[in-house]
């Protein structure tokens, strides 16, 4: 049976982007929905925060345990949530209504359901980018990402001969939660090219004036204190028969090989830009982070009226600033639903914005230090590049010599894009490769063009939408 719920503002992502700007609209009076595909609140940097049943605090340190104060007092405000929620459409409201809004579709449990609301505030946070390189489909090979939930979740953690490979703050983390945890890493690869801490020296007085140098250098301290570390790999592969067995990579200009039984990849992380596209939402390139992100002003809305979009969803810059972001985008709305004029909205950002400043400095050093070279997001040969249907990279480029000069024809010709994630794993490497091949910037080759659902979703869950009349007579029409 379908349900349909009513709100002021849905969230939608319970991270700490969502969490902030949940507690913040409701506290403004604001009737709030917070939707969110996990379990429990905290999204995937503050993962399981509340449930983890790693309950020493020292394993994943104080960072991971900040999320318990977004939760707690979200949890009182009086926004109501639902877990385990996948929002899979999101449409204007097209009856006479006296105020524009929103429906959106989502399902929980496979159970189909509607929501109506005023103003949307998408939260849905980062994804890593794709790390495409020979081998990444074996088992025993996944993101780094991907084991730390694994910890968080269930407090797992590998055994036999566990690798390390990428780069990016979160890559020393997830080893250093794995030392505290017991586990024990064989390697850890570095692939950042030499040199590269020149290109970001430019930026260092914003990162030496920020909280992430104590920080950062405690993780690498401590990482290498423990961990063979070999830097400036290149040509990294994954090698094995019907699972991981081996880890290949030149550094020093000699071929290595490390016997594994798990690599773990990681090379940053982009915004998670399926739904915004969907929606209608504008995009912007970002040059720095060579990744699409939606195009939005200083209190996150975006191009399509009502839709706003806070944390790393709307661009990379970590968890601190996400909160903030949050707040801010929470104030827009209540600004706009008639809660505070101007003046209030603009006094009540003063704190949320300051804060932003202090969390974003030093950002640029990241985006500088850990910039993915080019070679490792254009792979060659039969490297997969779209995991869904099982394309490589080759198969890419012979179709772009074919005529193709963009993602959305690539569906045409091999499908990219098309399987259970929309996209999420492979526009970013499709892309890539297509410019590659054209000698193009990949903000001229495009991006997919999503549309709904944006998530898979069975025949009852749709057959389950109400039955407007309208929708009636468009069946009566194609029967005639």
């Amino acid at each position: 049976m379908m349900q349909t719920t009513q709100c002021d503002v849905l969230v939608i992502g319970a991270g700490p982007a969502g969490l902030a700007a949940a507690t913040e609209a409701a506290a403004r009076g604001l009737d709030v929905m917070l939707l969110d595909e996990q379990a429990a609140p905290g999204g995937q940097i503050y993962r399981a925060v509340t449930t983890t049943p790693v309950t020493d605090r020292g394993i994943l340190g104080p960072d991971y345990w900040h999320g318990a104060t977004l939760v707690e007092p979200f949890l009182r405000s009086g926004a109501r949530y639902q877990p385990q929620a996948t929002v899979w459409a999101v449409s204007r409201m097209t009856a006479a209504e006296p105020e524009a809004g929103f429906e959106v579709a989502y399902s929980v449990a496979g159970d189909a359901r509607m929501l109506v609301a005023r103003h949307l505030l998408l939260a849905t946070g980062a994804q890593e980018r794709p790390f495409p390189i020979p081998g990444w489909t074996l088992p025993g090979v996944l993101t780094a990402g991907a084991a730390q939930i694994l910890l968080k979740s269930g407090g797992l953690v590998p055994s036999g001969r566990t690798v390390l490979a990428g780069c990016g703050p979160l890559l020393y983390l997830v080893a250093w939660q794995y030392l505290n945890a017991g586990a024990k890493i064989d390697a850890l690869l570095e692939t950042v090219p030499s040199g590269q801490w020149l290109r970001a020296l430019p930026h260092a007085a914003g990162f030496l004036g920020s909280g992430y140098l104590a920080k950062g250098w405690k993780l690498l301290r401590a990482v290498r204190a423990a961990v063979p570390v070999t830097r400036a790999v290149a040509d990294l592969r994954a090698v094995g028969g019907d699972k991981l067995e081996a880890v290949r990579y030149t550094a020093g200009g000699r071929e290595h090989e490390l016997p594994a039984d798990q690599l773990l990849l990681h090379q940053g992380v982009v915004p998670n830009v399926n739904l915004a596209r969907a929606i209608g939402v504008e995009h912007a390139w970002n040059e720095a982070q060579d990744c699409w992100e939606p195009a939005i002003d200083i209190w996150g809305a975006t191009s399509v009226p009502g839709v706003g979009i806070a944390g790393d969803g709307a661009g990379i810059a970590g968890a601190l600033a996400a909160e903030h972001r949050g707040r801010l985008a929470a104030l827009q709305a209540a600004h706009l639903l008639g809660r505070l004029d101007t003046a209030q909205r603009d006094r009540a950002a003063a704190a949320p914005r300051a804060g932003l400043a202090r969390a974003v400095r030093g950002r640029a050093f990241f985006d500088a230090l850990y910039r993915v070279p080019r070679a490792q997001l254009r792979p060659v040969g039969d490297t997969i590049v779209c995991r869904c249907e099982e394309v490589t990279a080759e198969q890419v480029r012979q179709t772009v010599k074919l005529g193709c000069t963009g993602p959305n024809q690539m569906k045409s010709f091999l499908r990219c894009g098309m399987g259970p994630c929309q996209g999420r794993f492979c526009g970013l490497t499709v892309a890539e490769v297509i410019a590659d091949e054209l000698g193009a910037h990949p903000k001229d080759v495009g991006y997919y063009r999503l549309r709904f659902p944006t998530k898979p979703l069975t025949l009852g869950e749709l057959a389950a939408l109400p039955q407007t009349e309208a929708s009636r007579q468009a069946v009566v029409r194609l029967k005639k």
